[in-house]
Order: C-alpha cells, then structure tokens, then sequence
C-alpha cells in the first residue's frame, strides 16, 4: 500500500476527534476564544442541546478581514507571538479548534474590530470555505455552529439527550466562569435564559466569592473553609467543603491551574489524601482551587483539550495542596455540616397545610423538647422524669451546677441527658446538641493515636490478666506477624501461638474494654490485603481507625452525666471532631430559634 498524504478536509476531521466530542467542547472552545479576545461579557445560545445551533457572542477585540481565512486554518494562531510553548498565557494556543469545528459542521463566522467600518463574515460547511462578505454587526466576534456532526453521523449516534448535552453546556460555562469573575455571561437554551452571571464587583476577590455563591449555591459557603497557601513558588486559594458537606462524585471539584479549568490526575489524587481518615467512603468532597504558578513550570501541551496539565515539581505541588487542605480542615475540625435550611421545611403561610405532613412529624419527634424549651437559654436542671427512663430509655439525673461548672463549658454545651443509650443532650446558650457518642469517642481515640505516633511515642499498652488466643488463617496469622514491630509501636503485643493461632497479651490503654478477637481478625484482614511490609505511616490512618473503632464507646452504654461532660469537653480539644473517623457527622446543633419555628413562637 503507497504511502500517501491526507487531504486538509480529513486531516481536521481526525483533529476534531480529539478536540471537539461533544457540544460543550465546542462551547468551551468558543468561550476561550471570546475570553483571550479580552471579551468582557460572553452570550451562548443553543438549539437542541447544541446538535442543532451553538452561537457563541462576545464584545472582544474582533478579527480583522484578512485574519478571518487564516483562523480556519490549522496551527494559525495569534496566542504564540514568542513560539515559546513553555511561557503560555492564553486559554488557547494551539490553532486547531476553529478547523475542527469547521469541519464537522456549518459554521460562521462574523467579526468586526473597533477601527473597522463594518464587520466581515467567513462560512464553513464541512471544511469547505466560502469567501469573505461584508456584515452587520457590533465589536466583536460572533460564531455560529449549526448541525453538528451532521458529516460524521458516527459521532452523532453517541450523543446524549438534549436536555443530558445542555448540562453538559451549563457545567463547562460554570467552571470558566468560576476563573473568570469579571467577565459576565450568559446561556440560553431554546430561548429560555438558563444562566445569568452578572460581574458584581471590581474588586477581583470579592467578584471571586459572589460567582462562587452563585454557582455552587449558599450550602457551600456555609459549610467550606478558606484555603490560602503559598511555597516555593506555588500559590493555592479558594475553599473546600467540610468533611461532612461531600457528594456522590467529584463533579463538584472545580480545579484551575493559571485560571485554566483542569480535571487533573494528580491533584485529584492529592485532594482524596486529604481527606484521608475525615470522609465517609464513597463521597467525595466539594471544593472551588485556584493554583498559581510561573507559565514554564507547568506544561498545559499535554493533550488538545487542554485538560490535563503536567506540573515541573508535581510533589512539592501535591504537598502543599495536601498541607494546605488538612490545615484548613485542621481549622474547622470543630465544625459540622450545617442542618436542614428550616425555612424551607416549614410553610409559615399556611401550618396546616398537607404539605406538612413529614413536619408534624418532625414535631412529634421532638415534642420531648418542647416542654423545656423556654429553659434552654439558661443553664437550668432538667426535671427528674422517671417514666420516661424506664419507657423511652432516656436518663437524666439531677445535678447542682457551680459558677465553675458553667465556666468550664465550651462550644458544646453541658451534656443534660442520654437517649437510647447512644446519644447525648447537651444545652447550650442558645440551643441543643445531640451528641453521637460512639463517633465522637471514636475520633479522640484515633487522634490520640496519631498523635502518640507523630511524637514517636508508643501509646500506653494494658496487659490483659488472661491473654486472647486467636485462631486466623494461616495468610492472616502469617500477614500480621510480619509487621509485629508495627503492631507494638501501637501498644498491641501479639505472638505467635501454635500453628494457626496468634497471642494477644498486650493492647493499647487507649482501647481498654475492646473486643480482642474482633479487633485482631479486622487487623489481620486488613493487613493480608496490604501485603508484607506495608509502610506504616502510609496507612496510619485505617490502621488507627481501626484500632478506635473497636476501642471506642459502644452505642448501647449506658453513661453518668460526668462522663459524658468529659467526652464533650475531649472534643472541644480534639481536631476534626466534627465528623467521625468514617466522614459521618458525630453532632447536630439544634438552635432555640429552629425549636420556635417548629412550634411557630
């Protein structure tokens, strides 16, 4: 077979595979165009999801007449001026995206400068270029993409619905916008407006937090905390979501490297360490990151949609963005999502509607509450209720606060009463606090750990009066001997004991009480599957995880009020304990204005 040149038109076609998949891709093209023009305001219109019309608008610069043909052209761009791919500071540079477009669809092209008299169009239907007319229009540049797709109908078959393809438009419109605050921009799809985002300040960092209120909602900034970093050159900034404020996916982890929106591997990958050991499996948090960096330390050639980026020094960047995150967290560790907006749960207009039936319900549950409210704002004895001991295992006791007691109390409140035997009822200033007791007991006792481990120090070890025998797989037995150094470093002593059997005769003082058996078989499961030799300080967290969890208080035990003050006075010292070492919240603040509403005081 002769080797033989490919003609321009298939050339571009092959190109759009890879740069232009689907309508956002082309929005997100256009957009960046618009933007490195200097466009100050941007309007996209779609028809169909954009199978049927893309119509990108902007009032940047403009295109002279003679630029017109040569922007169809492949590898022709203005965005190079040094031919320096190492200092880069255009959104664009590789000239492919306007011939690509242009080839799978019909597409013009109207532009007229500030110094021009009137503006010229350019059309394209298939690679197939027209020659120049005159036009009609405003500064600026006006594209218009129609039938997409419609001559490589292979393409079209794996497009989704129209409304599927629109939220695809609206994210990618989302994320630029959330890196470009002064520029405003709107979308409007079958002539519905589905985006406004107005430019509301001058001020670069106060325009920054109005669009990210305005994008991600006011949810996210009451429960995120502010990242502000700065090493070697590397500069973060943004927020990130408290562990217990998470989502299914990471479709909520908007990411910009020099104000360039990326979906990168490595910090990806860094963002999930992070939040090692604070969040629930399966979730994943919420975050808005800006990264600022010298152009020629971070490589943006690395794949045509410009989403991927390689970074000169990738681990100081992974580590400060590592560091940066675990402080911030460190900061709000005390802190636990948000409840319900009761605003919208209630109908003050109308309290007896049937829209409130799950409300009533709401009510009943916590009707218990609602004979000592007028009380919660004072620290006041709760009345002895003996029925209710017996009856809904409630326990309550009476006690005599001194002036000290209450000088004493912090941010949680002083514990009044435990329900089931697995939740704490403290009261404070101005509200309530239902208190998980095993999942705040959970998150001391691994902090402790890890800070007994920091220091180097091995945890107080307890010897068992009669040692644990423990029958295991010959892996598991095998697995968890090997590392019996870095079972003792954590104070747990276990031995060989027979030919499928192990010895504990030491455990940590911290998990005293614990299940023995249930404890060394979680371990030597965990252990088998890491393998021989596993590095401890990269998987401290589950091993101390594990090691709480066990030891911890068990729902189900019964407490005395001195007890339970002290697991709320350990939490007010201890980091991250808002949230479990599984991500779950281990408290809910219930405030005496949300009670009233409940009751419509």
């Amino acid at each position: 077979m002769t080797i033989r040149v490919l003609p321009n038109n298939l050339i571009n076609q092959i190109a759009a595979g890879e740069v232009i998949e689907r309508p956002a891709s082309v929005i997100k093209e256009l957009v960046e165009n618009a933007l490195d023009a200097g466009a100050s305001s941007v309007e996209i219109t779609l028809n169909d999801g954009g199978k049927g019309l893309i119509a990108v608008k902007d009032n940047g610069k403009g295109m002279e007449k003679d630029e017109l043909p040569l922007s169809l052209e492949r590898h022709a761009t203005s965005k190079l001026p040094d031919n320096d791919l190492f200092h880069i500071n255009f959104l664009g540079f590789r000239g492919e995206a306007l011939p690509s477009i242009a080839s799978v669809s019909q597409m013009n092209i109207t532009s007229r400068t500030c110094n021009s008299e009137n503006a010229w169009k350019i059309e394209a239907k298939g690679g197939e270029i027209s020659s120049l007319k005159p036009a009609s229009a405003n500064k600026g540049t006006v594209i218009e993409v129609r039938d997409l797709f419609y001559c490589t109908p292979a393409r079209l078959k794996f497009l989704r619905s129209a409304a599927s393809e629109t939220a695809q438009c609206a994210d990618i419109i989302n994320r630029i916008a959330l890196a470009n605050p002064q520029v405003s921009f709107y979308m409007y799809d079958n002539k519905k407006k589905r985006i406004a985002l107005n430019v509301v300040s001058e001020n670069m960092e106060e325009a920054r937090l109005q669009r990210i209120g305005d994008i991600l909602g006011s949810d996210f900034k009451d429960n995120s905390v502010l990242i502000n970093a700065n090493r070697d050159g590397v500069s973060i900034k943004g927020y990130v979501s408290l562990p217990t404020y998470s989502k299914a996916n990471t479709l909520s982890q908007y990411l910009f490297v020099n104000n360039r929106p990326v979906r990168d591997k490595l910090l990806l990958g860094a963002l999930k360490a992070a939040y090692q050991g604070v969040l629930e499996l399966g979730r994943y948090p919420v975050c808005v990151l800006f990264f600022e960096l010298n152009p020629e330390y971070v490589d943006v050639n690395v794949h045509p949609t410009k989403a991927e980026v390689r970074f000169f020094n990738a681990d100081a960047v992974r580590g400060l963005l590592i560091s940066a995150v675990r402080d911030a967290l460190a900061r709000g560790s005390m802190q636990t999502a948000k409840i319900t907006n009761w605003d919208k749960i209630l109908d003050n207009d109308n309290p007896l509607s049937n829209k409130n039936t799950s409300l009533n319900t709401m009510r009943e549950r916590v009707w218990t509450f609602g004979n000592t409210a007028p009380a919660l704002r004072r620290y006041a004895p709760p009345r002895h209720l003996p029925d209710m001991e017996n009856t809904f295992s409630v326990k309550a006791e009476e006690i005599t606060e001194s002036p000290s007691d209450v000088k004493e109390t912090g941010f949680l409140g002083q514990a009044k009463a435990q329900f089931h035997n697995t939740y704490i009822i403290s009261q404070t200033d101005d509200g309530i606090i239902i208190v998980d007791q095993h999942a705040a007991h959970e998150r001391i006792v691994m902090e402790k750990f890890k800070q007994n481990l920091q220091s180097k120090q091995q945890p107080p070890s307890q010897l068992l009066l009669i040692p644990e025998v423990i029958d295991l797989s010959l892996k598991e037995k095998t697995s968890l001997l090997e590392n019996e150094e870095n079972l003792a470093s954590l104070g747990l002593i276990v031995e060989e004991f027979g030919q499928t059997a192990v010895i504990v005769r030491e455990i940590p003082a911290l998990i005293a009480g614990c299940n023995v058996k249930e404890l060394i078989c979680s371990l030597a499961e965990q252990i088998s599957e890491w393998g021989k030799d596993f590095a401890l300080e990269d998987k401290i967290n589950h091993f101390c995880a594990t090691l709480a969890c066990h030891g911890s208080v068990r729902a189900g035990r019964s407490l005395n009020l001195a007890e339970m003050n002290k697991l709320l006075r350990d939490m007010e010292k201890t980091p991250y304990s808002g949230q479990c070492n599984h991500g779950r919240p281990t408290y809910v603040e219930l405030k005496l204005k949300d009670v009233d509403k409940l009751f419509h005081r």
